[in-house]
């Protein structure tokens, strides 16, 4: 498997010999997560989904920044302490991405509760002299690790004319960033230079080489943590250990609405419990992987509609698999079937192999589901073709983190009485008693497929953009 590497700009093997640790920044919790945050994180609970489904081991470690400015200043907003809006917001977090079918990380570290790995760290860069104390705190000296920019590809001088550079006075050089910041104020932890609080970017290095040490596979983020957050992560952490940080670094594209950054300043962010109530998860992951991970989505309603179209196709072809019938499959149709998997797991398989390509694998799936709904709809889908087609379908739904609406046995047995009904009703031509019936299978969120010999029904996920 190859991914597009940022630091080194080329797609690099990644190494699966013994298991893939993969380290994704998580978010700062002082507000709710939105659908740039949730496109991160799918891509990745994807990626970890397909390695998983290989047989290969993954360590997944996603972080929460539970100690920052912007917590601070909500929490004296709201009059309440620091610790009550970040458990707050982790809460709100889980509830969200648990509803979105994101696999929960083997390991949430909080920064909160890292101070002392990140004391440890800091002073080692001190001893080394990548460090120095100045009036308002401890900052990593820039001009020392002489490869800094190599992330973001700028040179320093660029990086201080074009960048959001903290103004301090104390500081020896612009480009120099907080370690450790002195505060008087809580949340605030004892040090050996005085009473303050971490830095944003220490907290990523102590955690990551905590739990997955250096030279660890994925590091993994937005592409606006490139720079400052991920170059500065990577000039403490080498410096401190003198060893590579991490071999790939995987970036994905932001979500945009009308071409447009999402920003609370522009009041144009789409929260995740938003997107969830309007379109439901399934809709929102195939959004999320309709452009390649690397380059800008754009939040369109139009699109996302056609994605509704799209899954309901999926609806269709699990429900006249899991139904079909025990007639004997032509030997035509067979054969179309067979290449029909073969040819949409290879291109899947592919796709997802050479740089994470998640638009041509969704392709590829698809092509199944056609294939599918084109021999059902010729009225020739027979459970021996279903036996094949279903081990393919639900590896891919498990690998995009697909759910079909399940229904119970005894939501089954109630729909297939009602369906007994319906059709005695009609071949009474009693159609208006019939549709009543109808309307009433409707209203238990299921459709009705009408065939010639028999009608099969599929429960469709209920979407709220179409009400």
């Amino acid at each position: 498997m190859k991914i597009f590497d940022t630091l080194s700009v080329t797609e690099k093997e990644l190494d699966t010999t013994s298991k893939v640790r993969i380290y994704l920044c998580g978010v700062t919790v002082y507000d709710d997560s939105h659908i740039g945050h949730a496109r991160t994180i799918i891509v990745f609970d994807i990626l970890r989904r397909f390695l998983e489904s290989k047989g290969i081991k993954v360590e997944f470690i996603q972080n929460f920044t539970d100690v920052d400015d912007k917590i601070i200043n909500r929490a004296r907003t709201e009059n309440v302490s620091s610790d009550k809006i970040s458990s707050k917001y982790i809460e709100n977090y889980f509830e969200g991405f648990d509803s979105l079918n994101v696999k929960r990380a083997d390991r949430y570290p909080k920064a909160t509760e890292h101070i002392d790995d990140m004391v440890s760290l800091i002073k080692g860069l001190v001893e080394k002299d990548f460090a120095y104390i100045s009036r308002n705190g401890v900052y990593f000296s820039v001009s020392k690790f002489h490869e800094y920019g190599k992330l973001s590809k700028k040179k320093t001088d660029e990086l201080i004319s074009g960048a959001r550079v903290e103004v301090d006075d104390t500081k020896k050089d612009p480009l120099d960033f907080a370690l450790w910041k002195f505060a008087d104020d809580e949340p605030r932890w004892e040090s050996p230079w005085g009473g303050g609080r971490p830095g944003w970017h220490i907290e990523c290095s102590a955690m990551s080489l905590k739990y997955l040490g250096s030279d660890f596979e994925i590091h993994g983020g937005g592409r606006d943590l490139i720079f400052p957050h991920h170059e500065n992560e990577i000039a403490q952490s080498e410096s401190y250990s003198g060893k590579n940080f991490a071999k790939i670094w995987m970036h994905v594209g932001m979500v945009t609405i009308h071409g447009e950054k999402m920003s609370k300043s522009l009041g144009n962010t789409k929260s995740v419990d938003f997107v969830l109530k309007k379109w439901g998860p399934n809709i929102i992951r195939l959004f999320c992987l309709s452009g390649h991970y690397s380059k800008p989505i754009d939040y369109s309603e139009d699109a996302l509609k056609e994605i509704i179209t799209k899954w309901r196709q999926v609806e269709n072809c699990y429900y006249e698999l899991i139904l079909s019938g025990d007639e004997a499959a032509i030997a035509e149709d067979t054969k179309f079937i067979e290449d029909a998997i073969k040819e949409t797991k290879k291109e899947f398989d592919e796709a997802l192999s050479s740089d994470f390509n998640t638009p041509l694998a969704t392709s590829a799936f698809f092509k199944l589901v056609k294939a599918t709904n084109q021999i059902a709809a010729s009225e020739r889908l027979v459970s021996s073709i279903s036996k094949m087609v279903l081990p393919a379908l639900d590896q891919m739904l498990d690998i995009l983190g697909l759910e079909v609406s399940q229904i119970t046995l005894k939501e089954k047995n109630e729909i297939n009485e009602l369906i007994s009904q319906r059709n005695l009703l009609r071949s009474q031509k009693n159609f208006q008693d019939a549709d009543i019936i109808r309307k009433k299978i409707s209203d238990m969120g299921v459709v009705l497929i009408d065939h010639k010999k028999k009608t099969l029904w599929m429960k469709q996920e209920k979407i709220g953009a179409e009400n």
